[in-house]
């Protein structure tokens, strides 16, 4: 057959399959999320996330030493505290458990890159994200509290915050609370395009962070809409967001491809609890082979065009990044 275009041509071994591959990954790009609980000599497994552990700070070293050798360099830190309150005054505590896994995780990892989650639901007596006015949550009075958990966060050692909560305004009250303590040069990552996803049960298990009542409609996003996310996109940078994130990662690859094409800053997939938990048991029954499945999942999201990937096999995915199944 007379065929002048051949795409083939470029398929015909592994060299060559590389040096034409259009998404490339790096260990770098990815992001650990890890939980932190209050006690001493913890390392927990999480029932519903298998392979994913709840550490004491004490022992959270043992994971550090695993990315670290891995070549991950950042992780993204979710504290677990020993007392809720209406408030969730925990948050910002001087003694806070993110607080104290920052000290410990500066003066033991310092090369490690730590970015903590800013909200309120791991907090609160009642498990929604800031201050109640009944069963709404107040949105302008919980951004004094993020801001005050964001700075205590920031002292303590953090070399980012984001901000998780979905809260209107809470870049920019962050920001400013940021740069009048000094802290202009701290960026922020956004939680930007967060939807009231379903894909978030065994993350609310892992941090006991499930609403009492009620559910985050109200001020997480709806998955029927594609248009509000690039809005809360453009917004959040708009107030001074460095990064913004899309989250789940898995159902969304459309958002995160059309915020890549509208925001000039760096765009961040979370690939959450829900997605993890679904290849566990899936490859638990026999139905899937795990490797494969995380490494297809993994570069779905880079060639969606995330620069950033927050995942619980980040472990995983920079092995098969240095064995070169991936990147």
């Amino acid at each position: 057959m007379d065929l002048t275009i051949r795409p083939r041509r470029l398929r015909k071994g592994e060299i060559l399959r590389k040096m034409v591959r259009e998404t490339r990954m790096d260990p770098s790009s990815l992001i650990y999320p890890m939980f932190v609980r209050e006690g001493e000599g913890i390392a927990e497994e999480i029932p519903t996330m298998p392979g994913q552990y709840r550490y004491s700070v004490d022992r959270m070293g043992e994971k550090l030493d695993r990315l670290k050798e891995a070549g991950v360099s950042s992780v993204i830190l979710f504290g677990i505290p020993g007392y809720k309150d209406e408030t969730g005054s925990g948050a910002w505590a001087e003694d806070g458990i993110v607080q104290k896994a920052l000290r410990r995780m500066k003066k033991d990892f310092p090369q490690m890159y730590a970015i903590t989650d800013v909200c309120m639901c791991e907090y609160t007596s009642h498990g929604h994200c800031g201050v109640l006015c009944g069963h709404e949550v107040d949105n302008d009075k919980t951004l004094e509290l993020l801001s005050k958990t964001a700075l205590s966060h920031v002292q303590a050692g953090a070399d980012m915050v984001a901000p998780s909560d979905m809260m209107d305004g809470r870049v920019r009250a962050i920001r400013e609370t940021l740069d009048q303590a000094g802290f202009q040069m701290t960026p922020i990552l956004s939680y930007a395009v967060k939807y009231a996803s379903g894909f978030y049960g065994p993350f609310r298990d892992a941090a006991g962070s499930a609403p009492a009542f009620g559910d985050r409609k109200g001020y997480q996003m709806d998955y029927h809409n594609s248009r509000e996310g690039i809005k809360e996109a453009l917004l959040d940078v708009e107030e001074g967001a460095d990064l913004v994130m899309v989250k789940p990662a898995m159902t969304y690859l459309d958002l995160v491809a059309k915020v890549k094409e509208a925001v000039k800053v760096p765009v961040a997939a979370y690939s959450v609890s829900g997605e993890y938990a679904m290849i566990k048991a899936g490859a638990a029954l026999g139905y899937i082979e795990e490797d494969k499945m995380i490494c297809e999942t993994a570069v779905s999201a880079y060639r969606a065009g995330c620069d950033l990937y927050l995942t619980y096999y980040a472990e995983e995915i920079a092995g098969f990044m240095k064995e070169g199944r991936i990147g």
